[in-house]
C-alpha cells in the first residue's frame, strides 16, 4: 500500500461540501477536543493493521466471528496494546450492540483492544447519542464500517411487544426503550413467521437505514464510500452472526 493511500485510508471521510467538514470540525472538535484538521495531521496510527478499506473491515470482523464460534479464538497481547493506545486509537469498526450481558462485540468477533468502538443500548438503536458518537467514529476516527447488532431472543424486543399488545406502559425510564423499538415492531407485525424474530430483524434493518441517512456526516460518508453500515443478529445458541441482505 502506497503511504499516499495509507494516509487517505487513516482518515477515510473527507467530504467534499465545505459545510460538512466544518460541522465535523466545529461540532465534534469541541465536544472532544480536536477536529478533523487535528486529527489528519497527527501521526501514524497505533494499530497500522487497522488501517482498511470497508469491505476488508468487514471481512476482518466475519472471520474473527468465525474463529470465536469455532473456539479458535487468538491470544491477544494486552499488555503492548495499552501501550500503543495511550496516544490515539484507530478502530477497524463500529458496533451498536443491545446491552444484553450475553453479547459482548470484543469477544464475538475476538478483537482487541482499540479494534471496535462499540456503543450498546437495551434493543440496539440508534438515538441521538448513539449517532454522535457513530459521527464521532467515522469523522475523527476513521473507522470505515458499522455494524448494528441484534440478537435472537432479545429482552427489550419483546418486552415491547408485550407492552404495546396489552396497551400496558413499564414503570420507570423503560417507556423511552419501547417507543424506540415500537415502529419496528409495528412494520414487521404483519409478517409471517415468529413475531419476535421478525421484529428483531426489523429492528437492526430499520437502524441500519436510520445511520446510513443521518446528515450530514454519515450519509455523506455513506455516499462517497468512504464508509459501510451493515446489520447482523448475533445467534445466542452458537455465537454467530448472521449479516442481513444489504440493500
Amino acid at each position: 500500500m502506497c503511504e499516499n493511500c495509507s494516509q487517505d485510508m487513516v482518515h477515510p471521510f473527507a467530504p467534499s461540501r465545505r459545510a460538512v467538514v466544518t460541522f465535523a470540525a466545529s461540532a465534534v472538535g469541541l465536544l472532544l477536543g480536536h477536529g478533523i484538521a487535528n486529527a489528519k495531521e497527527s501521526k501514524a496510527p497505533p494499530k497500522p493493521e487497522n488501517v482498511l478499506s470497508p469491505d476488508a473491515s468487514l471481512k476482518r470482523l466475519m472471520d474473527g466471528n468465525t474463529r470465536y464460534v469455532e473456539g479458535v479464538s487468538r491470544r491477544h497481547d494486552f499488555k503492548h496494546e495499552r501501550e500503543a493506545l495511550v496516544g490515539g486509537q484507530n478502530p477497524y469498526a463500529a458496533v451498536l450492540s443491545c446491552a444484553d450481558s450475553r453479547i459482548a462485540p470484543e469477544y464475538a468477533f475476538d478483537s482487541g483492544r482499540g479494534d471496535l468502538f462499540v456503543c450498546r443500548v437495551a434493543g440496539n438503536f440508534a438515538n441521538d447519542d448513539t449517532i454522535a458518537s457513530m459521527e464521532y467514529t467515522a469523522a475523527v476516527l476513521g473507522t470505515p464500517l458499522i455494524l448494528v447488532l441484534g440478537h435472537d431472543r432479545c429482552g427489550a424486543v419483546d418486552a415491547t411487544i408485550k407492552s404495546l399488545k396489552d396497551d400496558k406502559p413499564l414503570p420507570g425510564h423503560i417507556p423511552s426503550l419501547v417507543a424506540a423499538i415500537a415502529p419496528a415492531v409495528r412494520a414487521s407485525s404483519q409478517q409471517s413467521g415468529d413475531a419476535l424474530d421478525n421484529a428483531i430483524r426489523q429492528n437492526v434493518i430499520d437502524n441500519v437505514s436510520k445511520l446510513r441517512s443521518a446528515t450530514p456526516i454519515l450519509s455523506a460518508a455513506v455516499e462517497q464510500n468512504k464508509l459501510k453500515i451493515v446489520g447482523g443478529i448475533y445467534r445466542l445458541s452458537t455465537g454467530r452472526v448472521d449479516l442481513l441482505a444489504q440493500s
